[in-house]
């Protein structure tokens, strides 16, 4: 087990309590996993006393909430810097690209944001309901590359398409069965982009 570091070698600021109990319980997610978190343990981690995690969080749900939270930020800055760095035909695969990297470089963060909205009606608004949001990114690059924005059924099925094939590839592309094609294609990326073309999500793809 790991040895969790002392309040005096992480020293948070008076008022930032409750950034330093989410950083540490990222710390601990992605060190040792979900099964390990719990408020006693991002308490001892982030060096503060036991009850201080309850001034900000009544129960581990809430803390899990607040973690995920901040995975959804975070998966919004990667679509959105993919987004401005590609040009506009590869606009939404390199989007598709940053997801399931995202995914694959933070799993237990990418799997406490999907575990805490299980039990609830609907998708986090960071999510899904605000115009800055990851899903509204890929909704605005499906009309930037000719989606019909008149349509909204049809653009909503097809954002929806492009969500999902990402969170499957995500789910796959560590798949052994798939290293030769990997190898073949020049690694990872390569592979990723290919079997994003393959899927015709693209608008332009589906004129072809």
């Amino acid at each position: 087990m790991r040895e969790s570091q002392t309040a005096e070698m992480r020293p948070y600021h008076h008022g930032d309590l409750r950034r330093a109990l989410v950083d540490a319980a990222r710390r601990i997610l992605e060190a040792e996993g979900p099964t390990a978190l719990s408020l006693r343990a991002v308490a001892r981690e982030a060096g503060v006393s036991p009850a201080a995690p309850y001034h900000h969080f009544k129960d581990k749900a809430e803390l899990l909430d607040a973690v995920a939270q901040e995975g959804w930020e975070m998966l919004d800055a990667a679509m959105g810097k993919a987004m401005a760095e590609a040009e506009a035909p590869d606009k939404l695969t390199a989007i598709g690209i940053s997801y399931v990297c995202f995914a694959r470089e933070h799993p237990a963060l990418y799997r406490v944001m999907y575990d805490a909205a299980r039990d609830k009606a609907d998708l986090p608004e960071e999510m899904h309901d605000n115009e800055d949001s990851p899903y509204c990114k890929v909704r605005d690059t499906m009309v930037a590359l000719g989606a019909d924005p008149g349509d909204a059924i049809d653009l909503e099925l097809a954002t929806s398409a492009a969500w999902c094939a990402a969170h499957g590839l995500a789910e796959m592309a560590g798949f052994k069965q798939f290293d030769h094609l990997k190898e073949a294609l020049g690694g990872e990326t390569p592979f990723l982009r290919a079997i994003f073309r393959h899927m015709g999500l693209s608008p332009l793809d589906r004129r072809r």
